[in-house]
């Protein structure tokens, strides 16, 4: 067959570069396949970590969760909602091993979380000197965070179980002089005072 010579320039270019050229399209095409899929796939474990974080309501579905997207975005808050969960059941030692691993290991958003948690653990395992600390400690480093008076109220609280109610009344009333145009943070500070005020030093 005679080879009209327009196509000459064609036919030399399949010889030398041609097939190469097709192969690496093939293996772009494969890689590009592979990428959306992998995005996809992604896509579609977030989204499931996601319901999963909204609709696990007990322990036993929150610990399937946690296990099931351990490397999901959704991750921290979903090992977040357990701590509490276990915290609520009274399996502080459970709720501190939690917080424990994501402290440090949180996103941002959620970077304080850990550690207050931790410290309300040790309150409710009656180390109540590791709380006081713990908690001073948070509200000294972030004075600005969201969770400072939650911390400072743990305080408080700590040290009237710990014997020294005089500590706990004095600096609940100086979160008081300190917070007295937010009427919400004023309420938290006077319950709490209620409660120190009631509690009675066991007998040694």
């Amino acid at each position: 067959m005679k080879i009209n010579p327009e196509f000459l320039p064609i036919i030399e270019w399949w010889e030398k570069d041609g097939k190469q050229t097709v192969i690496w399209c093939l293996i772009a095409a494969i890689a590009v396949g592979g990428w959306y899929g992998w995005k996809n796939y992604r896509a579609s474990v977030k989204n499931a970590a996601s319901e999963a974080l909204i609709s696990a309501m007990t322990t036993d579905e929150l610990e399937t969760a946690a296990t099931k997207f351990s490397s999901s975005d959704a991750a921290a808050s979903i090992k977040i909602r357990l701590a509490k969960s276990y915290y609520d059941g009274g399996r502080y030692n459970e709720a501190m091993a939690v917080y424990t691993e994501l402290d440090g290991a949180a996103p941002a958003a959620f970077a304080d979380i850990p550690k207050v948690g931790k410290a309300q653990c040790l309150e409710a395992l009656g180390k109540f000197a590791d709380a006081a600390k713990a908690f001073d400690d948070y509200a000294e480093a972030n004075p600005k965070s969201y969770l400072t008076l939650t911390a400072q109220l743990g305080a408080a609280r700590s040290y009237a179980q710990l014997g020294d109610k005089k500590k706990a009344v004095s600096r609940l009333d100086a979160l008081k002089a300190a917070n007295k145009e937010d009427s919400l943070a004023l309420a938290r500070i006077e319950a709490t005072l209620e409660l120190v005020n009631r509690y009675e030093v066991p007998k040694k």
